[in-house]
């Protein structure tokens, strides 16, 4: 297979780079890691602006049109700056609406989403319930006046910032929330990761503003091309990792000689940079199936999270190791990429669950993309 980016790609990329690298030092990431929103509304506006809350969206409901593999590249980068930002769940909501809205919902909410003028994310999880990725337990309960919500959800991304929730329920529904709805309560969530809240929402009595026609089945792309897209942010902070530790290699002196002189430094920094090209080619070839080979795309993409769920955290890991005492400091960037890799890994199906849908998927007689 070969494969590389188009001159429009590497433009995203190169304006990704630039502008999260301005945004989000080291200081600033702190501050907001600190602040009670977890984000930078000014950037985020900034973001909107340059058209990635609608980048992989409809161009007729306002957003770019462009595919997975621009996603990919875009949540790269943001995963390599470690941009604390609700643009992946802005992103997954998007995704959402643009398959199982009607165009009257798609007008009411896909498109001021899509132009960064409203944000929703995604309530999946429930409480009491179990934590298997696009299994829930919520019922959707009808009155005879319309449907009703009861019950908790928990881990939902960006919830204190967003205007609406995607809210999944038992029978394979989508139902829009807005946050200001009666008898809805956000409570936030302890979370290893500072760079993304969590929060848990719970809903009493409560009618959704709309319910989605789409089904169940509909979500199921939606669900891989938020795996590609988190795989690729975990791609991208494992490869910040990688680099901050070669250059630490090459400046610390010990005994009158660079540490990436030694063997026991220089083979772990290798192990890393193995392990980050090959998320790197598991992530660019399951976006790739996304936008030109869909049947391929659920091995592909719970072959990139699979590869990426562990390269997000031990590529970190090992660069903290290089790094030696330091490196296990507050004041040093490291632990906040091993938080992000540990939270990503756990985040819509974690290694272990990913590597048994590649067996079920390989044993069924499947095969993995085959571009030329």
């Amino acid at each position: 297979m070969y494969f590389d980016l188009t001159d429009e790609q590497q433009a995203i990329r190169s304006t990704a780079h630039d502008f999260l690298a301005s945004r989000f030092k080291s200081e600033r990431l702190r501050e907001i890691a600190a602040s009670e929103s977890g984000f930078d509304e000014s950037g985020w506006k900034e973001m909107a602006e340059l058209g990635w809350a609608g980048l992989a969206l409809p161009e007729e409901w306002g957003g770019q049109g462009l595919g997975t593999v621009d996603l990919a590249v875009l949540f790269e980068e943001m995963g390599y700056a470690l941009a604390p930002s609700p643009l992946l769940s802005n992103t997954i909501a998007g995704l959402a609406l643009s398959v199982g809205a009607s165009d009257e919902q798609k007008e009411r909410w896909l498109r001021p989403l899509a132009e960064g003028e409203l944000r929703g994310t995604p309530a999946l999880i429930d409480a009491d319930g179990s934590a298997e990725p696009m299994q829930f337990s919520m019922a959707a309960e009808s009155d005879g006046d319309g449907v009703v919500l009861n019950g908790v959800k928990t881990l939902v991304m960006d919830a204190a910032s967003a205007d609406f929730f995607l809210v999944a329920t038992a029978d394979g529904g989508r139902h829009i929330v807005e946050k200001g709805s009666s008898g809805v309560t956000v409570t936030p969530e302890e979370s290893i990761d500072l760079t993304r809240r969590l929060s848990s929402v719970r809903l009493e009595g409560v009618r959704p503003e709309a319910t989605l026609p789409g089904s169940g089945e509909d979500y199921h792309p939606v669900f891989l091309r938020a795996c590609v897209a988190l795989a690729a942010e975990s791609t991208g902070l494992a490869q910040r990792a990688l680099e901050m530790s070669v250059s630490y290699a090459k400046d610390r002196q010990q005994f009158g000689r660079p540490i990436g002189a030694y063997q026991a430094v220089s083979h772990r920094c290798a192990q890393m940079l193995l392990e980050t090209e090959n998320s790197r080619s598991a992530v660019y070839g399951a976006a790739w199936a996304a936008d030109a080979e869909p049947e391929s795309l659920p091995l592909a993409a719970s072959t990139a999270k699979a590869y990426a769920s562990d390269a997000g955290w031990r590529v970190p890991d090992a660069a903290i190791q290089v790094h030696g005492g330091i490196g296990f400091t507050w004041e040093h960037d490291l632990h906040f990429f091993l938080k992000r890799g540990r939270a990503n890994a756990a985040m819509f199906g974690d290694a272990k669950w990913h590597r048994e849908r590649v067996a079920d998927a390989v044993l069924a007689g499947e095969s993995a993309p085959a571009a030329s």
